[in-house]
């Protein structure tokens, strides 16, 4: 009885690991699709984003970000762009979006094709 058990652990493990990355793999690619108004590159290329972290547990996915700067005159709007996108992903039922500033957002932060798209390559 007890293999049985641990295998049956092991395969909701092996669905929940799946879950999380179908999740994320989503979020990404709907972070993919905000763009501050000011700087022609995504926010998760700038490197805007900190944490995504999805419970399937309790269907909750939990992200962190930041912005260029504290006083990012868009900030409101791209906040809201990030929430309706992630809101719009298949699985999560809550959303927690927290707008952090630490640690500091610098431009090392940025994907190689930010780097190039923005000329600092």
């Amino acid at each position: 009885m007890e293999e049985k058990d641990k295998k049956e652990q092991e395969i909701k493990a092996e669905e929940q690991n799946e879950e999380i990355l179908k999740v994320t793999e989503k979020a990404i690619e709907m972070l993919r699709t905000v763009f501050d108004p000011e700087i022609p590159v995504n926010v998760y290329d700038l490197g805007l984003i900190y944490k995504i972290d999805y419970k399937p547990e309790d269907k909750s996915l939990h992200v962190d970000m930041t912005l260029t700067a504290p006083h990012c005159p868009m900030a409101d709007f791209i906040m809201e762009d990030v929430r309706q996108k992630l809101l719009s992903v298949d699985g999560p039922e809550k959303l927690d979006l927290r707008l952090v500033f630490e640690p500091e957002w610098t431009q090392d932060m940025m994907s190689e094709e930010a780097k190039l798209e923005l000329g600092y390559l």
